[in-house]
Protein backbone atom coordinates (compact mmCIF):
# COMPACT_ATOMS: atom_id res chain seq x y z
CA UNK A 1 0.00 0.00 0.00
CA UNK A 2 1.37 3.50 -0.90
CA UNK A 3 2.48 5.99 1.28
CA UNK A 4 -0.77 8.23 1.46
CA UNK A 5 1.87 11.15 2.11
CA UNK A 6 3.93 9.90 -0.92
CA UNK A 7 0.70 9.89 -2.86
CA UNK A 8 0.03 13.54 -2.21
CA UNK A 9 3.41 14.81 -2.85
CA UNK A 10 3.52 13.25 -6.08
CA UNK A 11 0.26 14.63 -7.47
CA UNK A 12 1.62 17.78 -6.15
CA UNK A 13 4.89 17.76 -8.37
CA UNK A 14 2.71 16.92 -11.08
CA UNK A 15 0.39 19.92 -11.02
CA UNK A 16 3.71 21.71 -10.53
CA UNK A 17 4.75 20.41 -14.08
CA UNK A 18 1.27 20.88 -15.33
CA UNK A 19 1.27 24.62 -14.94
CA UNK A 20 4.70 25.22 -14.83
CA UNK A 21 4.74 27.00 -18.05
CA UNK A 22 1.51 29.71 -17.32
CA UNK A 23 3.03 30.13 -13.82
CA UNK A 24 6.65 30.77 -15.49
CA UNK A 25 5.00 33.84 -17.85
CA UNK A 26 2.49 35.20 -15.13
CA UNK A 27 5.62 35.99 -12.64
CA UNK A 28 7.64 37.48 -15.83
CA UNK A 29 4.23 39.46 -16.31
CA UNK A 30 4.30 40.96 -13.30
CA UNK A 31 7.64 41.54 -13.28
CA UNK A 32 7.22 43.48 -16.24
CA UNK A 33 5.17 46.39 -14.82
CA UNK A 34 4.48 45.02 -10.96
CA UNK A 35 7.66 45.68 -9.95
CA UNK A 36 8.21 49.39 -11.36
CA UNK A 37 7.43 51.67 -8.29
CA UNK A 38 9.23 48.87 -5.55
CA UNK A 39 12.27 49.36 -7.92
CA UNK A 40 12.10 53.34 -8.15
CA UNK A 41 11.45 53.59 -4.28
CA UNK A 42 14.78 51.04 -3.52
CA UNK A 43 16.89 52.52 -5.78
CA UNK A 44 19.45 54.75 -4.23
CA UNK A 45 18.63 58.01 -6.19
CA UNK A 46 15.10 59.22 -6.03
CA UNK A 47 13.94 58.71 -2.29
CA UNK A 48 17.18 59.95 -0.78
CA UNK A 49 17.03 63.43 -2.99
CA UNK A 50 13.78 63.47 -2.27
CA UNK A 51 13.86 63.38 1.74
CA UNK A 52 17.01 65.42 1.53
CA UNK A 53 15.20 68.52 -0.26
CA UNK A 54 12.31 67.76 2.43
CA UNK A 55 14.65 68.17 5.27
CA UNK A 56 17.60 69.54 4.53
CA UNK A 57 19.84 67.48 6.41
CA UNK A 58 21.43 63.49 6.11
CA UNK A 59 20.01 62.15 9.37
CA UNK A 60 16.55 62.74 7.71
CA UNK A 61 17.81 60.11 4.70
CA UNK A 62 18.85 57.70 7.12
CA UNK A 63 15.89 57.73 9.39
CA UNK A 64 13.36 57.18 6.31
CA UNK A 65 15.15 53.95 4.83
CA UNK A 66 15.78 52.28 8.68
CA UNK A 67 11.97 53.59 8.85
CA UNK A 68 11.34 51.31 5.91
CA UNK A 69 13.62 48.43 6.98
CA UNK A 70 12.14 48.31 10.27
CA UNK A 71 8.73 47.81 9.00
CA UNK A 72 10.35 44.91 6.77
CA UNK A 73 12.01 43.52 10.27
CA UNK A 74 8.64 43.52 11.76
CA UNK A 75 6.80 41.71 9.51
CA UNK A 76 8.05 38.61 8.37
CA UNK A 77 7.64 36.38 11.25
CA UNK A 78 4.02 37.38 11.35
CA UNK A 79 3.67 37.15 7.57
CA UNK A 80 4.98 33.18 7.95
CA UNK A 81 2.52 32.29 10.32
CA UNK A 82 -0.27 33.80 8.06
CA UNK A 83 0.57 31.45 5.58
CA UNK A 84 2.16 27.95 6.96
CA UNK A 85 -1.08 26.62 8.28
CA UNK A 86 -2.43 27.48 4.83
CA UNK A 87 -2.70 24.87 1.34
CA UNK A 88 -2.53 27.89 -1.09
CA UNK A 89 -1.21 31.40 -0.07
CA UNK A 90 -1.21 33.43 -3.49
CA UNK A 91 -4.76 35.46 -2.47
CA UNK A 92 -2.62 36.51 0.99
CA UNK A 93 -0.12 37.80 -1.85
CA UNK A 94 -2.34 39.83 -4.02
CA UNK A 95 -4.04 41.24 -0.46
CA UNK A 96 -0.57 42.14 0.22
CA UNK A 97 0.32 43.47 -2.93
CA UNK A 98 -2.23 45.69 -3.21
CA UNK A 99 -1.49 47.29 0.41
CA UNK A 100 2.25 47.82 -0.82
CA UNK A 101 0.99 49.77 -3.60
CA UNK A 102 -0.72 51.99 -1.43
CA UNK A 103 1.84 52.94 0.52
CA UNK A 104 3.25 54.52 -2.92
CA UNK A 105 0.25 56.06 -3.94
CA UNK A 106 0.44 57.80 -0.35
CA UNK A 107 3.87 58.32 -0.92
CA UNK A 108 3.03 60.67 -3.87
CA UNK A 109 -0.05 62.79 -2.64
CA UNK A 110 1.86 63.46 0.45
CA UNK A 111 4.44 65.66 -1.35
CA UNK A 112 1.75 66.65 -3.66
CA UNK A 113 -1.25 67.71 -1.31
CA UNK A 114 0.11 68.39 2.14
CA UNK A 115 1.57 71.65 3.59
CA UNK A 116 5.38 72.24 4.89
CA UNK A 117 6.68 69.99 6.56
CA UNK A 118 3.71 66.66 6.54
CA UNK A 119 5.14 65.66 3.30
CA UNK A 120 8.41 64.89 5.33
CA UNK A 121 6.10 62.96 8.05
CA UNK A 122 4.06 61.67 5.51
CA UNK A 123 7.03 60.41 3.48
CA UNK A 124 8.59 58.81 6.69
CA UNK A 125 4.82 57.23 7.54
CA UNK A 126 4.40 55.32 4.25
CA UNK A 127 8.01 54.74 4.02
CA UNK A 128 7.66 52.93 6.90
CA UNK A 129 4.12 50.93 6.34
CA UNK A 130 5.53 49.98 3.00
CA UNK A 131 8.37 48.44 4.96
CA UNK A 132 5.93 46.22 7.53
CA UNK A 133 4.25 44.98 3.75
CA UNK A 134 7.34 44.58 1.44
CA UNK A 135 8.12 41.96 4.76
CA UNK A 136 5.37 40.28 4.24
CA UNK A 137 5.56 40.00 0.58
CA UNK A 138 8.64 38.70 1.01
CA UNK A 139 7.56 35.26 2.52
CA UNK A 140 4.84 34.88 0.75
CA UNK A 141 6.56 35.74 -2.84
CA UNK A 142 9.41 33.75 -1.89
CA UNK A 143 7.18 30.97 -0.69
CA UNK A 144 4.61 30.89 -4.05
CA UNK A 145 8.06 30.62 -6.17
CA UNK A 146 9.29 28.01 -4.00
CA UNK A 147 6.03 26.32 -5.01
CA UNK A 148 5.70 27.11 -8.77
CA UNK A 149 8.86 27.01 -9.70
CA UNK A 150 11.33 24.38 -9.42
CA UNK A 151 14.73 25.14 -8.28
CA UNK A 152 16.34 24.38 -11.48
CA UNK A 153 14.32 27.09 -13.47
CA UNK A 154 14.33 29.59 -11.00
CA UNK A 155 17.52 31.27 -11.51
CA UNK A 156 16.43 32.18 -15.16
CA UNK A 157 13.39 33.08 -14.22
CA UNK A 158 14.25 35.95 -11.26
CA UNK A 159 16.97 36.96 -14.06
CA UNK A 160 14.53 37.47 -17.06
CA UNK A 161 11.66 39.24 -14.37
CA UNK A 162 14.28 41.19 -12.23
CA UNK A 163 15.60 41.74 -16.21
CA UNK A 164 11.78 43.17 -17.41
CA UNK A 165 11.34 45.58 -14.23
CA UNK A 166 14.47 46.51 -14.32
CA UNK A 167 13.86 47.78 -18.57
CA UNK A 168 10.10 49.36 -17.32
CA UNK A 169 11.86 50.98 -14.27
CA UNK A 170 14.95 52.02 -16.43
CA UNK A 171 12.31 54.26 -19.29
CA UNK A 172 10.30 55.35 -16.51
CA UNK A 173 13.22 56.91 -14.47
CA UNK A 174 14.68 58.46 -17.60
CA UNK A 175 11.23 60.01 -18.88
CA UNK A 176 10.79 61.07 -14.99
CA UNK A 177 14.08 62.68 -14.47
CA UNK A 178 13.70 65.03 -17.54
CA UNK A 179 9.83 65.60 -18.07
CA UNK A 180 8.77 65.26 -14.13
CA UNK A 181 11.64 65.84 -12.05
CA UNK A 182 13.40 68.91 -13.93
CA UNK A 183 10.33 71.03 -14.46
CA UNK A 184 8.66 70.11 -11.48
CA UNK A 185 5.51 68.61 -12.84
CA UNK A 186 2.36 69.05 -10.74
CA UNK A 187 4.27 71.38 -8.49
CA UNK A 188 6.51 67.96 -7.14
CA UNK A 189 8.37 66.28 -9.84
CA UNK A 190 8.99 63.66 -7.36
CA UNK A 191 5.71 62.99 -6.60
CA UNK A 192 4.48 62.93 -10.18
CA UNK A 193 7.35 59.99 -10.33
CA UNK A 194 5.90 58.58 -7.64
CA UNK A 195 2.48 58.55 -8.78
CA UNK A 196 3.70 57.18 -12.11
CA UNK A 197 4.83 54.37 -10.07
CA UNK A 198 1.66 53.59 -8.45
CA UNK A 199 -0.29 53.55 -12.05
CA UNK A 200 2.05 50.81 -13.86
CA UNK A 201 2.82 48.89 -10.67
CA UNK A 202 -0.91 48.33 -10.31
CA UNK A 203 -1.38 47.45 -13.50
CA UNK A 204 1.53 44.53 -13.02
CA UNK A 205 -0.45 43.29 -10.13
CA UNK A 206 -2.85 42.16 -12.35
CA UNK A 207 -0.25 39.32 -13.37
CA UNK A 208 -0.39 37.22 -10.75
CA UNK A 209 -4.12 36.63 -11.16
CA UNK A 210 -3.27 33.88 -13.60
CA UNK A 211 -0.59 32.12 -11.70
CA UNK A 212 -2.10 28.33 -10.91
CA UNK A 213 -1.31 27.51 -7.40
CA UNK A 214 -1.15 23.87 -6.64
CA UNK A 215 -2.69 23.12 -2.87
CA UNK A 216 0.55 22.38 -0.16
CA UNK A 217 0.97 18.23 0.32
CA UNK A 218 1.43 19.06 3.62
CA UNK A 219 0.84 22.29 5.84
CA UNK A 220 2.07 23.22 9.58
CA UNK A 221 -1.23 23.91 11.83
CA UNK A 222 -2.06 27.66 12.87
CA UNK A 223 0.40 29.13 15.48
CA UNK A 224 0.70 32.25 17.27
CA UNK A 225 3.47 34.49 16.64
CA UNK A 226 5.21 33.90 20.10
CA UNK A 227 5.15 30.23 19.99
CA UNK A 228 7.08 30.40 16.72
CA UNK A 229 9.64 32.79 17.93
CA UNK A 230 10.09 30.50 20.68
CA UNK A 231 10.95 27.80 18.12
CA UNK A 232 13.53 29.63 16.22
CA UNK A 233 16.88 28.41 18.75
CA UNK A 234 15.71 25.22 17.49
CA UNK A 235 15.63 25.74 13.98
CA UNK A 236 18.85 27.01 13.98
CA UNK A 237 20.22 24.63 15.65
CA UNK A 238 18.99 21.77 13.50
CA UNK A 239 21.05 23.48 10.72
CA UNK A 240 24.51 25.35 11.22
CA UNK A 241 24.93 25.79 7.39
CA UNK A 242 21.74 27.80 7.19
CA UNK A 243 22.81 29.75 10.45
CA UNK A 244 25.94 30.40 9.12
CA UNK A 245 24.44 31.64 6.12
CA UNK A 246 21.86 34.32 7.43
CA UNK A 247 24.95 35.33 9.84
CA UNK A 248 26.69 36.18 6.41
CA UNK A 249 23.63 37.77 5.73
CA UNK A 250 23.21 39.95 8.03
CA UNK A 251 26.49 41.07 8.41
CA UNK A 252 26.31 41.88 4.11
CA UNK A 253 23.25 43.80 4.52
CA UNK A 254 25.33 45.68 6.98
CA UNK A 255 26.31 47.41 4.08
CA UNK A 256 23.16 48.98 3.02
CA UNK A 257 24.06 51.73 5.78
CA UNK A 258 25.89 53.46 2.83
CA UNK A 259 23.40 53.32 -0.05
CA UNK A 260 21.30 56.10 0.70
CA UNK A 261 24.50 58.38 0.45
CA UNK A 262 26.09 57.13 -2.56
CA UNK A 263 23.60 59.80 -4.93
CA UNK A 264 24.59 62.55 -1.88
CA UNK A 265 28.24 61.90 -2.11
CA UNK A 266 27.85 62.44 -6.22
CA UNK A 267 25.81 65.76 -5.55
CA UNK A 268 29.17 66.65 -3.81
CA UNK A 269 31.46 66.44 -6.53
CA UNK A 270 29.03 66.86 -9.44
CA UNK A 271 25.95 69.20 -10.18
CA UNK A 272 23.24 66.79 -9.93
CA UNK A 273 20.19 67.64 -11.83
CA UNK A 274 16.68 66.53 -12.36
CA UNK A 275 18.19 65.26 -15.92
CA UNK A 276 21.50 63.35 -14.42
CA UNK A 277 19.49 61.98 -11.80
CA UNK A 278 17.38 59.69 -13.77
CA UNK A 279 20.42 59.47 -15.72
CA UNK A 280 22.07 57.74 -12.92
CA UNK A 281 19.11 56.10 -12.04
CA UNK A 282 18.60 54.39 -15.56
CA UNK A 283 22.53 53.49 -15.27
CA UNK A 284 21.44 51.52 -12.01
CA UNK A 285 18.22 50.22 -13.14
CA UNK A 286 19.97 49.13 -16.16
CA UNK A 287 22.69 47.37 -14.79
CA UNK A 288 20.82 45.42 -12.19
CA UNK A 289 18.54 44.46 -15.31
CA UNK A 290 21.42 42.97 -17.50
CA UNK A 291 23.06 41.65 -14.44
CA UNK A 292 19.97 39.49 -13.29
CA UNK A 293 20.04 37.86 -16.49
CA UNK A 294 23.60 36.93 -16.10
CA UNK A 295 23.19 36.21 -12.26
CA UNK A 296 20.45 33.99 -13.10
CA UNK A 297 22.09 31.89 -15.55
CA UNK A 298 24.97 31.56 -13.21
CA UNK A 299 23.14 30.60 -10.77
CA UNK A 300 21.37 27.49 -12.33
CA UNK A 301 24.84 26.50 -13.16
CA UNK A 302 27.00 27.42 -10.11
CA UNK A 303 24.14 27.84 -7.25
CA UNK A 304 22.89 30.98 -5.21
CA UNK A 305 26.38 30.94 -2.81
CA UNK A 306 28.28 32.01 -5.55
CA UNK A 307 26.48 34.48 -6.80
CA UNK A 308 26.33 35.94 -3.47
CA UNK A 309 30.07 35.98 -3.29
CA UNK A 310 30.78 37.56 -6.82
CA UNK A 311 27.94 40.04 -6.64
CA UNK A 312 29.41 41.57 -2.98
CA UNK A 313 32.85 41.28 -4.48
CA UNK A 314 31.45 43.87 -7.47
CA UNK A 315 29.26 45.91 -4.67
CA UNK A 316 32.21 46.39 -2.71
CA UNK A 317 34.07 47.35 -5.91
CA UNK A 318 32.01 50.11 -6.75
CA UNK A 319 31.93 52.02 -3.63
CA UNK A 320 35.62 52.13 -3.96
CA UNK A 321 35.26 53.29 -7.59
CA UNK A 322 32.34 55.96 -6.27
CA UNK A 323 34.96 57.39 -4.09
CA UNK A 324 37.60 57.77 -6.27
CA UNK A 325 35.11 59.29 -8.98
CA UNK A 326 35.06 63.50 -9.88
CA UNK A 327 33.14 63.55 -13.02
CA UNK A 328 29.43 62.58 -14.41
CA UNK A 329 30.86 59.88 -16.57
CA UNK A 330 32.34 58.09 -13.98
CA UNK A 331 29.27 58.13 -11.84
CA UNK A 332 27.22 56.75 -14.34
CA UNK A 333 29.82 53.32 -14.32
CA UNK A 334 29.87 53.59 -10.62
CA UNK A 335 26.28 53.34 -10.21
CA UNK A 336 25.87 50.80 -13.30
CA UNK A 337 28.29 48.52 -10.95
CA UNK A 338 26.08 49.19 -7.80
CA UNK A 339 23.02 48.25 -9.95
CA UNK A 340 24.92 45.08 -11.05
CA UNK A 341 26.27 43.58 -7.57
CA UNK A 342 23.35 44.91 -5.40
CA UNK A 343 20.55 43.08 -7.80
CA UNK A 344 22.71 39.91 -7.70
CA UNK A 345 23.09 40.24 -4.18
CA UNK A 346 19.61 40.60 -3.46
CA UNK A 347 18.80 37.68 -6.12
CA UNK A 348 21.51 35.36 -4.03
CA UNK A 349 19.48 35.88 -0.28
CA UNK A 350 16.27 35.79 -1.76
CA UNK A 351 16.86 32.78 -3.02
CA UNK A 352 19.52 30.80 -1.60
CA UNK A 353 16.72 30.44 1.54
CA UNK A 354 15.21 28.33 -0.89
CA UNK A 355 17.56 26.03 -0.58
CA UNK A 356 17.90 25.15 3.11
CA UNK A 357 16.23 22.40 4.44
CA UNK A 358 12.48 20.67 3.98
CA UNK A 359 9.51 22.97 2.42
CA UNK A 360 7.78 22.12 5.84
CA UNK A 361 9.49 24.83 7.87
CA UNK A 362 10.13 27.05 4.31
CA UNK A 363 8.11 29.91 5.51
CA UNK A 364 9.47 30.45 8.78
CA UNK A 365 13.44 30.12 7.58
CA UNK A 366 12.68 33.15 4.89
CA UNK A 367 10.82 35.52 8.14
CA UNK A 368 13.64 34.63 9.73
CA UNK A 369 16.50 35.21 7.71
CA UNK A 370 14.39 38.51 6.13
CA UNK A 371 14.08 39.79 10.10
CA UNK A 372 17.19 40.23 11.40
CA UNK A 373 18.54 41.17 7.91
CA UNK A 374 16.26 43.72 8.10
CA UNK A 375 16.95 44.60 11.93
CA UNK A 376 20.60 45.14 11.10
CA UNK A 377 19.92 47.19 7.99
CA UNK A 378 17.35 49.39 10.26
CA UNK A 379 20.04 49.85 12.76
CA UNK A 380 22.46 50.45 10.09
CA UNK A 381 20.69 53.16 8.39
CA UNK A 382 19.79 55.15 11.70
CA UNK A 383 23.68 54.76 12.72
CA UNK A 384 24.88 55.29 8.76
CA UNK A 385 22.37 58.83 8.91
CA UNK A 386 24.46 59.91 12.22
CA UNK A 387 27.91 58.74 10.94
CA UNK A 388 27.11 60.84 7.52
CA UNK A 389 26.41 64.20 9.89
CA UNK A 390 28.88 63.77 12.46
CA UNK A 391 31.92 62.81 10.02
CA UNK A 392 31.56 62.38 6.28
CA UNK A 393 29.95 59.89 3.67
CA UNK A 394 33.14 58.47 3.00
CA UNK A 395 33.33 57.16 6.94
CA UNK A 396 29.67 55.49 6.70
CA UNK A 397 31.30 53.63 3.20
CA UNK A 398 34.36 52.35 5.13
CA UNK A 399 32.46 51.30 7.71
CA UNK A 400 30.74 49.94 5.23
CA UNK A 401 32.98 47.89 3.66
CA UNK A 402 34.50 46.69 7.15
CA UNK A 403 31.30 44.64 7.61
CA UNK A 404 31.22 43.42 4.47
CA UNK A 405 34.13 41.81 3.96
CA UNK A 406 33.88 39.82 6.96
CA UNK A 407 30.69 38.82 5.03
CA UNK A 408 32.48 37.39 2.06
CA UNK A 409 34.83 35.49 4.25
CA UNK A 410 31.98 33.74 6.28
CA UNK A 411 30.44 33.10 3.12
CA UNK A 412 33.37 31.78 1.67
CA UNK A 413 34.91 29.58 4.22
CA UNK A 414 31.89 28.70 6.28
CA UNK A 415 28.74 28.23 4.50
CA UNK A 416 28.58 25.12 2.17
CA UNK A 417 26.68 25.19 -1.17
CA UNK A 418 23.05 23.86 0.07
CA UNK A 419 22.44 22.51 -3.58
CA UNK A 420 25.19 19.96 -3.41
CA UNK A 421 23.58 18.69 -0.57
CA UNK A 422 19.97 18.20 -2.14
CA UNK A 423 21.78 16.45 -5.35
CA UNK A 424 22.77 14.29 -2.66
CA UNK A 425 19.89 13.18 -1.16
CA UNK A 426 17.83 12.72 -4.51
CA UNK A 427 20.71 11.61 -7.18
CA UNK A 428 21.76 13.80 -9.95
CA UNK A 429 19.21 16.37 -10.81
CA UNK A 430 16.79 15.87 -13.55
CA UNK A 431 15.63 18.27 -16.44
CA UNK A 432 12.04 19.55 -15.72
CA UNK A 433 10.11 19.58 -18.65
CA UNK A 434 7.38 21.66 -19.70
CA UNK A 435 4.12 20.14 -19.74
CA UNK A 436 0.58 21.75 -20.86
Amino acid sequence: MRNPDTTAEAAFQSDVRRNLRRNYLAHLGHGLLGQTGMRLINAPTFVPVYIASLAGFDAAVGLARGLQYFGMFLSPVFGATVIEHRRRVLPVGLWVGVMMRVQILGLALGGLLLPEPWPLVSAWLFLGLFGVFLGIQGVVFNFLVAKVIPVERRGVLMGLRNFLAGLTATAVALFAGRTLIQPGALGNGYSATFLLAFVLTSLGLLSLLFVREPASPQVRSPSRVGRRLRELPALLRSDPGFTRYFIARALAVSGRMGVPYYVLYAGTQIELTGSRLGELTAAFLLAQSAGNLFWGLAADRRGFRAIFIASLVLWISAVLLLMGSNEFTSFVFVFGGLGAGLGGFQMSTQNLVLEFGSRHNLPMRIAVANSVSELVAAICMGLGGVLAGAWSYRAVFWIAIGFQVVALAVMTFLVDEPRRRRNARAGSPHKVRWEG
